[in-house]
């Protein structure tokens, strides 16, 4: 129970208090700078001309600002938005419903894109490039097709699997955006904010030792100052130093590279366990009692840029660096990666 604690705890959005700290403007919005000045670009543009944005797909680990940045692209262009996600949109049927409440403008903002029904996802090709979309009426014999015009709206789709995209619904964005992780300059300015918004006193040191623990994403960041924030306000008067936010962090698990004891677990278990792999990922997802999908989307790509695993055709590797993270000695007989 205490490392699904700890993994709700880093990636899972807090409903209101995730709300609440989000940006509205591209002003506020910290990091991402590259993907912040395309979009600008194309609402500024779009308003000149009295047209719809482009439909914008942004694609991307979990916790970068996806959903943040629809929400700033609505704003911007002052129009309304409607936010769903692929796996709710079951059946056609569904998708006609959305489409139809739109006005002229509006976002429709579709959260993990790559996993609507293949039948759901053809229905938004027509709708994407020609805004008409054909329902059936009746069926058997007095079975016909009503095609139904619809008002000129924007798609925002969201991915975290860019690569499971079919490439008929990719070539029909007009703006494709990857994320990518923040460095720890970005993330303690995106703290010190957040910090602001919660009435929360912190100095440089403590926004610092929170920013560098975050792996790189707002959202545990966020997620990691509301756990310091309460940890301060019981035990250190309200207020946030490096020292202060060590102990919290220290006893949450999360150490001063930002691995969590599930991150320690995959580790220490390719190393003890497989003698430093190679190991299948369903093997390891077993072994650590973990799904193998959330280990490959939200474990695993943490791990590999910060260089404590390599991904082979033949499974997952320890490196160096693994085994000089728990003091271990690779043994003779285990595999140099080139």
């Amino acid at each position: 129970m205490k490392e699904r604690f700890v993994t709700e705890t880093l990636h899972k959005p807090k409903g209101d208090f995730d709300i609440k700290l989000r940006p509205n403007r591209f002003a506020d919005f910290v990091g991402q700078n590259k993907v912040k000045e395309r979009l600008e670009l194309s609402v500024q543009a779009a308003k000149t001309r009295g047209d719809v944005l482009a439909h914008v797909m942004l694609s991307g680990p979990p916790g970068l600002g996806k959903t943040t940045l629809a929400n700033i692209l609505a704003e911007a262009m002052g129009v309304n938005i409607r936010v769903t996600s692929g796996p709710i949109i079951d059946k056609p049927a569904d998708l006609a419903g959305l489409l139809t409440s739109l006005e002229r403008g509006d976002v429709l903002f579709i959260d993990e894109i790559h996993r609507l029904q293949k039948a759901v996802e053809e229905y938004l090709y027509a709708a994407m490039e020609d805004f008409v979309i054909d329902i059936m009426i009746d069926q058997g014999p007095n079975a016909r097709s009503v095609r139904l015009n619809l008002p000129a709206f924007t798609l925002i789709g969201a991915t975290t699997r860019s690569g499971l995209l079919s490439a008929p619904l990719r070539s029909r964005f007009g703006l494709t955006n990857r994320l990518d992780y923040y460095d720890a300059a970005e993330l303690q300015a995106i703290v010190e904010r957040s910090a602001r918004i919660l009435n929360v006193d912190i100095d440089k040191q403590g926004s610092f030792e929170i920013a560098k623990r975050s792996r790189g994403t707002p959202r545990i960041a966020n997620n990691l100052l509301r756990w310091v924030r309460d940890y301060a306000q019981v035990k250190a008067d309200n207020t946030i130093t490096r020292d202060i936010a060590d102990k919290a962090l220290a006893m949450l698990n999360v150490d001063e590279h930002g691995l969590d004891e599930m991150d320690k677990r995959i580790l220490e278990t390719i190393i003890e366990r497989f003698s430093g792999g190679p190991v299948g990922i369903g093997s390891l997802a077993v072994s650590v009692g973990e799904e193998a999908d959330t280990i490959e989307e939200v474990y695993e790509p943490y791990l590999i840029q910060e260089g404590y695993v390599k991904r082979t055709s033949q499974g997952r590797v320890a490196t160096q660096l693994c085994y000089e993270k728990f003091g271990k000695k690779k043994g003779p007989g285990q595999p140099e990666l080139l």
